[in-house]
């Protein structure tokens, strides 16, 4: 299980779109050999289909995909946009720390929320995460 290591987080990162959020999470999957390029395809479809459902809290999205569409290894990547974007969702936008979230299996996919939401529980930690210089900075929330 890879989770948030410094190769799968980019921070400041400039997108236009949801969708271009979206992709950015994504390939640090697939440029790790995480997940096929089909894998970021379906993370966009899905969005695409069903909305911003994955938006679950204010400013954070978990966009992922099923683990059939391309997941090589369970993963989490993480891009903190310079800007945040809106994804459409009534409550929780804009959005501004995307976390892409890559389960081979429904067992996997539990555990990389446990993880995230860990992480995520306290409003501590999601100040930090928007304002950490570095990533060694972030390395230090968990």
């Amino acid at each position: 299980m890879k989770f948030l290591e410094e190769h799968l987080v980019n921070l400041d990162v400039s997108v236009s779109s949801a969708e271009e959020a979206i992709r950015m999470a994504g390939r640090l999957l697939v440029e790790d050999d995480l997940a096929d390029p089909r894998y970021v395809d379906a993370m966009v479809d899905s969005y695409k289909i069903n909305g911003p459902y994955f938006v679950l809290s204010p400013q954070i999205a978990l966009p992922h995909a099923r683990p059939e569409d391309g997941v090589k290894e369970a993963s989490v990547s993480f891009v903190r946009l310079k800007e945040p974007v809106v994804f459409g969702h009534a409550a929780n936008d804009p959005v501004q720390l995307v976390f892409g979230l890559g389960a081979s299996s429904s067992e996997e996919h539990l555990k990389l929320l446990q993880k995230l939401m860990r992480l995520l529980g306290t409003s501590s930690n999601i100040e930090k995460l928007k304002n950490a210089p570095c990533f060694s900075e972030i390395t230090k929330l968990f």
